[in-house]
């Protein structure tokens, strides 16, 4: 994989709220993302940083993290404390589409994708940490997050994929044949595929990713998977996931009391259906996702209290 380039943020937008988690681009330009508060607020006029606004959509009562724009005006919203949600954008409403997954809560609800057919794909993280522990997870690496498939008109998921690496980040090909999961603490991108011969099956997509994957974003067919690298490769993470179980939860329970402070490596990439990387770039504290506005690429991050507003590298 080839080393990476540098991306320099042209400048910081602050949101007025911690962790502006994942952002996503309607068709206008503006970006959507959900912060630390509940709420979910649209940002407009990003390309210039004089007329910028901040707009509150709705409060799911929880804490969102994946959005998934829909057609009709709502939006689906991952939420980490209340389940998968719906909210409606014209006038706030929350409605909650599932809370539950086999008798259990739905917790760490992670990232969504509407499919053609009205179903929804979505990921969880894990089933034995919450969102405030997710380091928890990265280093005990308890192999419990699902990839889950909602249909219409039911509250009832069906596990589609279990035993991921952190499940996290979600997109759908460019032909819909197959999903693209981002397992976060095994620093790969699996696929999912939803037709043809080998439907169930799965296998990976880009393995030995240079960090850990967080957020994915497709903004068309035509547009790259773009990647958020929360940050870099730990060489003690990998020497650990081959540690017996024992040892990973002793090093788990230590890790969610300590503190944590991100480091200042983390970037992003982007790659095709084959799982060739066609960009890859750095910059930003703890990037847990991206999206293409025009010419601009826009960073959102658990972290900080703001945006990332870069300039898209040249297609290749």
């Amino acid at each position: 994989m080839p080393s990476p380039a540098p991306l320099v943020p042209l400048r910081y937008v602050d949101v007025g709220a911690r962790g502006p988690e994942d952002v996503v681009a309607d068709v206008q330009g503006r970006v959507l993302t959900g912060v630390e508060d509940g709420r979910i607020l649209r940002l407009d006029g990003l390309a210039d940083p004089t007329a910028t606004r901040v707009e509150t959509l709705a409060e799911t009562g929880g804490r969102p993290l994946g959005l998934e724009l829909l057609p009709d005006n709502a939006v689906l919203v991952c939420d980490a404390e209340r389940g998968l949600l719906r909210a409606d954008l014209a006038d706030g409403a929350v409605r909650v589409l599932a809370d539950s997954v086999a008798g259990e809560p739905l917790r760490f609800c992670s990232n969504a994708v509407a499919l053609p057919d009205g179903s929804v794909c979505f990921t969880v993280s894990s089933h034995r940490y919450p969102l405030e522990h997710w380091i928890g997870e990265v280093v005990e690496q308890t192999g419990t997050g699902h990839l889950l498939r909602l249909e219409p008109g039911s509250d009832r998921p069906e596990v589609l994929l279990d035993s991921l690496q952190f499940a996290n980040g979600l997109t759908v090909s460019r032909d819909g044949s197959f999903l693209v999961v981002a397992e976060t603490s095994a620093c790969r991108l699996t696929r999912y595929w939803l037709t043809g011969p080998r439907a169930g099956r799965h296998e990976p997509l880009v393995e030995h990713l240079p960090g850990m994957p967080d957020n994915i974003w497709r903004g068309g067919p035509d547009s790259p998977i773009w990647v958020a690298l929360a940050g870099p490769r730990v060489p003690a993470l990998d020497l650990l996931q081959r540690a017996p179980d024992p040892v990973r939860r002793a090093a788990a329970r230590t890790a969610v009391h300590a503190p944590f402070r991100p480091p200042a490596a983390a970037g992003v990439l982007a790659v095709d259906d084959d799982g060739d990387v066609v960009h890859h770039r750095t910059g930003f504290r703890m990037i847990t996702s991206v999206c293409e506005v025009g010419d601009l690429l826009i960073l959102g991050s658990v972290w900080e209290r703001g945006v990332a507003v870069c300039e898209a590298p040249a297609p290749k």
